[in-house]
């Protein structure tokens, strides 16, 4: 991947200098990065790799995933406190994850623990089973899962 936008970056330096120009200016070495881009798109099989920008658009809509699942689950929690009575059952949910590396798993687990409403507790030694503590098990097991689903997908895509 760091080969691939390196030769982007020569391809831009070469289309810039060979371009005959007195002076060096920004928009042709950005003319140069997107004829670079096309270059490296047609040439990405080369290097036994996925094209670098697909994972750079995988990370975006990973990080537009956790804003959402943010928002959603602050929603949640908001209402849950502003409830006159406060029916709160909270408990421990078991979660056994696809993922395999262990940046993979570490990753999941902070999104998680970063979105209100629940907290990673403990990974298995083996790195496949969470055990998650949820504010309120009865009412939000189903999007705690949906949540975990969707930031797993998005974590394979930018890491596979």
């Amino acid at each position: 991947m760091p080969a691939q936008f390196l030769l982007n970056v020569l391809i831009a330096f070469l289309w810039m200098f060979l371009n005959d120009e007195d002076e060096i200016r920004f928009t042709t070495f950005l003319t140069g990065f997107v004829i670079g881009m096309f270059i490296v798109f047609f040439m990405h099989r080369f290097f036994g790799q996925q094209f670098y920008l697909r994972r750079l658009i995988m990370t975006a809509r990973l990080i537009l995933i956790f804003i959402s699942e943010i928002l959603q689950s602050s929603v949640l929690v908001l209402k849950q406190i502003l409830t006159p009575k406060l029916k709160l059952t909270p408990g421990i949910i078991t979660y056994k994850t696809e993922l395999e590396s262990d940046g993979e798993v570490t990753t999941l687990a902070m999104l998680l623990t970063l979105t209100p409403g629940s907290v990673v507790m403990e990974v298995s030694p083996e790195g496949n089973v969470f055990y998650i503590h949820a504010i309120d098990v009865e009412n939000s097991r189903e999007a705690l899962y949906s949540s975990l689903k969707r930031f797993e997908k998005a974590i394979m895509e930018v890491t596979r």
